[in-house]
């Protein structure tokens, strides 16, 4: 393993989370290689092995990885919920100051985590990994993730080579109080941007998948894409839909007007008949949208004020002090260090 790079006293807590699902014959390894990465690290660090409803030997041999190692914390859903639940579970049960998101299939290098962390020690809030080099097929995964990287980037305003690489780094107040669904681990690092994060990306190693089958298929795509019309709004318009729904509304509204302003001076001042113009249907139905649209605006405004007012959350981020977190998790209750 190469030299683990110098953190400059930068040395949180963390906790490395891996959704796991039908890996066996992983685990073992991923645990492994996580503890030699972290072998060196000053502080306390833990693992939190997402078990996502394994139907073969996974949950006996987290089981015993966690029997082994104190730093092993298993966890197990009742079934098969997902990535992003996993994820997330993996994400509420984390003690860390840092988090570090890795795929438990061994694409991602556990050995790239220093190098994550001391991105993050230049003042980032989240470092992403990018494989720059991918050992996957090209037609049916490399190309179709370069084209969801272009549209995610281009849609989000945040310029990542790879949002879909797993092995990530977060500051865990960045993280405070989301709630994923669908496929919306893989932006992340968007709304955090959202948020105010500072996001970096750096070149990780990216392996061949030498045990196990691949869960990823091209027919996320279309998932995908509906989740990101959702971060898309969340991003711009989560505290003013009024301003696209309203939009909207005044465009097909004004232009619906103006063509009944135009039909009723043909029929006023030129006495043509309208009554059987199909034009008069269409202005009329530009009409009733527009409408529809601006009060669909109103009640989503009193929605997002309903939303943030009765959960306290501020419309706001405070940004955190220039100094580097430290920490211990709390006496008797923390992993071992390596």
């Amino acid at each position: 393993m190469p030299e683990a790079p110098k953190l400059a006293g930068f040395a949180p807590c963390i906790s490395v989370v891996a959704p796991v699902y039908n890996e066996a014959g992983n685990v073992a390894r991923l645990v492994d290689e996580v503890a030699r990465a972290l072998a060196e690290y000053p502080s306390d660090w833990e693992l939190i092995l997402v078990d996502d409803g394994s139907s073969d030997g996974t949950a006996a041999e987290i089981a015993c990885a966690a029997a082994a190692n104190p730093a092993v914390r298993p966890l197990r859903l009742r079934r098969n919920f997902g990535q992003t639940a996993a994820l997330s579970a993996g994400i509420d049960a984390a003690r860390g100051e840092v988090i570090i998101t890795i795929d438990a299939d061994l694409q991602n290098d556990p050995a790239d985590i220093p190098a994550l962390l001391a991105k993050m020690a230049e003042g980032y809030d989240v470092v992403s990994g990018w494989r720059a080099h991918r050992k996957d097929d090209f037609v049916s995964r490399t190309l179709p993730s370069r084209i969801a990287n272009w549209i995610i980037s281009h849609n989000t305003g945040l310029k990542l080579h790879d949002f879909g690489c797993s092995l990530k780094a977060y500051d865990r107040d960045v993280l405070r109080s989301f709630r994923l669904y669908g496929e919306m681990h893989r932006f992340l690092p968007a709304l955090c941007t959202w948020r105010g994060a500072r996001v970096a990306e750096i070149p990780v190693n990216h392996r061949p998948r030498t045990a196990g089958n691949s869960k990823y298929g091209i027919g996320r795509t279309t998932r995908v894409v509906l989740d990101l019309i959702t971060v898309k709004f969340l991003i711009e318009y989560s505290t003013k839909p009024m301003r696209v729904f309203g939009g909207w509304g005044m465009l097909f509204g004004g232009a619906g007007g103006a063509l009944c302003l135009y039909l009723t001076w043909l029929k006023l001042v030129l006495h043509e008949n309208i009554g059987q113009r199909p034009l008069l249907v269409f202005a009329v139905l530009l009409v009733i949208v527009g409408i529809q649209l601006l009060m669909i605006g109103l009640l989503s405004e009193l929605l997002a004020r309903i939303y943030f007012e009765s959960q306290g959350k501020p419309v706001y981020e405070l940004a955190k002090p220039d100094r580097p977190p430290r920490g211990r998790f709390l006496a008797g209750q923390g992993p071992a260090s390596g």
